[in-house]
């Protein structure tokens, strides 16, 4: 059967939260964000490996109880999301070549991640054995994604380079929002096709903001699979209110 293995990018400091810790380690419903994340990613049987990538001088993750868990592994990541997930499979590639791995990749600010979500990702890589995916030729996995559902709008270019109250910014068109969505975690990938494709996007220094995005570089059309939008990533302090919420919910959909 076809393995997968779930990666997360961890090695990131979290400047836009503007808190003491990065914030894959803020407590909320007492527990770290990473380890809600952790968690719900074990909720699925299919997974028994994850690895972390962390940033070099990270001293809290290994505080942490779940550290312990043999199906965990760490590894040291680059200085962007990118690096950090390509030193994420350039371990995983090290497996053994008889090996079909599939790579999850995961936000670990992603803490509110249902199962049903998960669980439609990973028909793609039952789906990717049928024949018409194989004859196509273009089946390379997928991520979950959310329809977008307010207006958009496109900000004026301007030359100022400071903006404040005195040269603000000012709307240069509504962009038509049918078939946008927003991208979220996990994204679903061959390992080998994964990393090929971030290598060469990165030597090409082509403007990569999610796996997905590398793989459209090299040609590949992913799948669309859509979630849940309340699969938020904490980015802003006024994320950790709605993450709060939500893991509140789940853990009593969980009791009941």
């Amino acid at each position: 059967m076809t393995e997968i293995v779930a990666l997360i990018p961890a090695a990131g400091i979290g400047s836009r939260m503007k808190s003491e810790c990065p914030k894959q380690y803020l407590n909320v419903v007492g527990k770290t964000i990473i380890e809600h994340t952790l968690s719900a990613l074990f909720e699925q049987p299919r997974i028994q490996q994850i690895v972390i990538v962390l940033n070099p001088a990270d001293t809290q993750f290994n505080q942490l109880a779940i550290a312990s868990d043999p199906r965990i592994t760490t590894v040291i990541g680059g200085d962007e999301r990118a690096d950090s997930v390509l030193a994420g499979l350039n371990y995983l590639s090290g497996f053994s070549p008889e090996r079909s791995v599939w790579v999850l990749v995961h936000d670990a600010a992603r803490p509110c991640l249902h199962r049903d979500d998960l669980d439609n990702l990973l028909q793609l890589v039952d789906k990717n054995s049928c024949s018409l995916a194989v004859s196509s030729g273009s089946f390379c996995g997928g991520l979950l994604a959310a329809p977008v559902r307010d207006t958009m709008k496109r900000m004026l270019v301007s030359p100022v380079e400071k903006i404040s109250a005195v040269n603000p910014l000012f709307v240069d068109h509504t962009v038509d929002r049918n078939g946008l969505w927003h991208a979220l975690t996990p994204q679903l990938f061959p390992l080998q096709l994964l990393r090929d494709c971030l290598i060469k996007a990165l030597s090409e220094q082509a403007r990569i903001t999610d796996e997905s995005s590398a793989l459209e570089y090299c040609g590949h059309r992913p799948v669309l699979i859509k979630g849940r939008a309340d699969n938020i990533k904490v980015t802003q302090p006024e994320d950790l209110a709605l993450a709060e919420f939500y893991l509140s919910r789940k853990s009593k959909e969980h009791i009941v």
